[in-house]
């Protein structure tokens, strides 16, 4: 969540500065060329002013006040021209220069020189220059027209070079750059402590539900940061934990309660169908039916008894080697096996892991159990043990039918048994009492088919010590 947060707020805060920065950046370019502009209307306004009266050598003779006039404007445009390297003349209505320097410039045919003189011609200043930002060489032209008796005798023009202009415009950009970048490492900074500030509840909630969800109920949402309604959230959730917790006690406090209160009644029923036996002729198929359906109720008993403990204890963890634990329980089952005709093979390297030792004890005697029960004689069963860096398994392979797709997904469900297997001994509570008691010790119990038939059963312990 927080991948697709922290990009989203740095884009947002990108989009703000870049809505701030670009007409910043733009204003401060169209403020350094109407300085220049500006600069240079009054440069043409001084020139204009000189050579007003200076005479037009088409309309009669000059005397020598017109031509010293002449002189002196020549000099302020050569001068003005060696300090700023700016183009200036001063050109009749007929382009023909009154005076300009250097003197090998003309006015233009065409371009926009040529538009600024016409303007001025009309009495009119030139109209501002087109931008010139700092990747383009253009030149800046103003014209302002020369009046003398209301007519326009002349036109000042002046061209300027932009190099200067456009190396402040670029040193302005460059602040403003460095001010946005800045800005942008503040507002990472910033994203950063957001959306911490905000995802730390999410994370914690997150981490607890995961502990709720495998086992560990006493888990809860410790206190944290974060937005108001993200704190309540929280409190709700420890609540609605709470109250779970306290259904779920009484659930298994309830059927130890009626596992161990029904066991009294149903061994004074046996007892009693024991001594009615005696009256009865000897091999009485009903008594018998009894006697099995009695004995199947006991041991339904007993395994929800065992369920309930399961599900309420904590494991007892310690580094154990499951080959020779595996080896062990291989061992006891020998015999079941040799008395069924089904051959038990095992491979068990030694290899450590953390479990409870007799948890998962319990685990192998059931799923062995249940291996050697719907194996037919000829048959085998094989146990092999392996491990990777993160975990142990323990995988146990039947020759029996096996199972279809949908009997897989509802296998270790309390009282489930296949549609196949319901004249089999057994209360279909075996692989839930596993599944439970390796839950608690963060393992887990797997099942899956084997080729060409049967049954795979994969128990799986961690190497390394799971979190408290």
């Amino acid at each position: 969540m927080r991948t697709r947060l922290f990009p989203l707020l740095i884009v947002l805060m990108a989009a703000v500065l870049l809505a701030l920065g670009v007409p910043l950046a733009a204003s401060i370019a169209a403020a350094q060329q109407q300085r220049v502009v500006v600069d240079r209307i009054d440069d043409t306004a001084r020139f204009a002013s000189l050579a007003q009266y200076v005479a037009d050598p088409s309309t009669g003779p000059t005397d020598g006040t017109t031509d010293e006039r002449r002189e002196t404007l020549s000099q302020e445009l050569a001068r003005y021209y060696s300090l700023y390297g700016i183009r200036a003349g001063v050109f009749y209505r007929d382009s023909t220069p009154m005076a300009n320097a250097p003197e090998s410039w003309l006015l233009p045919k065409t371009g926009e020189g040529r538009d600024a003189f016409n303007e001025a011609l009309a009495s009119r200043r030139s109209h501002d220059p087109e931008q010139v930002w700092p990747w383009q060489g253009h030149r800046l032209i103003v014209a302002s027209p020369v009046v003398k008796d209301g007519d326009v005798v002349a036109v000042v023009v002046t061209d300027s070079p932009t190099g200067q202009m456009r190396s402040k415009t670029l040193h302005g950009w460059l602040i403003i750059g460095a001010g946005e970048a800045a800005a942008m490492l503040l507002a990472l900074g910033a994203a950063l402590r957001l959306t911490g500030w905000v995802l730390r509840p999410v994370r914690v909630l997150d981490a607890t539900t995961h502990d709720i969800a495998t086992g560990r109920l006493k888990s809860r949402v410790a206190a944290a940061g974060g937005p108001p309604e993200l704190r309540r959230l929280a409190r709700s959730f420890n609540e609605m934990a709470d109250n779970v917790e306290d259904v779920l006690e009484q659930q298994r406090a309830f059927v130890a309660d009626a596992s161990h209160q029904l066991r009294n009644p149903l061994s004074a029923l046996l007892l009693r169908i024991e001594l009615l036996a005696l009256a009865l002729p000897e091999g009485n198929e009903e008594i018998a039916s009894v006697r099995t359906e009695g004995k199947r109720l006991a041991q339904v008993l007993d395994d929800l008894l065992d369920l309930a403990l399961a599900e309420h204890a904590e494991a007892d963890l310690c580094l154990t080697d499951i080959g020779e634990l595996t080896a062990e329980r291989v061992a006891a089952w020998g015999p079941v096996a040799a008395s069924k005709g089904v051959r038990l093979v095992e491979s068990c390297p030694a290899t450590t892991a953390w479990t409870d030792p007799v948890t998962l004890s319990s685990a192998l005697d059931a799923v062995i159990d249940n291996a050697l029960k719907f194996t037919p004689e000829g048959e085998s069963v094989e146990v092999k043990v392996a491990s990777n860096g993160e975990s142990s398994t323990v995988v146990v392979t039947d020759g029996g039918p096996g199972l279809s797709d949908e009997d897989l997904i509802r296998i270790g469900d309390r009282f489930w048994r296949s549609a196949g297997h319901q004249n089999i001994k057994g209360s279909g509570l075996g692989l839930s009492i596993s599944r439970a008691l390796l839950t608690a010790g963060g393992g887990s119990i797997s099942y899956d088919h084997h080729k060409p038939h049967g049954l795979k059963v994969t128990v799986r312990v961690p190497r390394s010590r799971p979190s408290p």
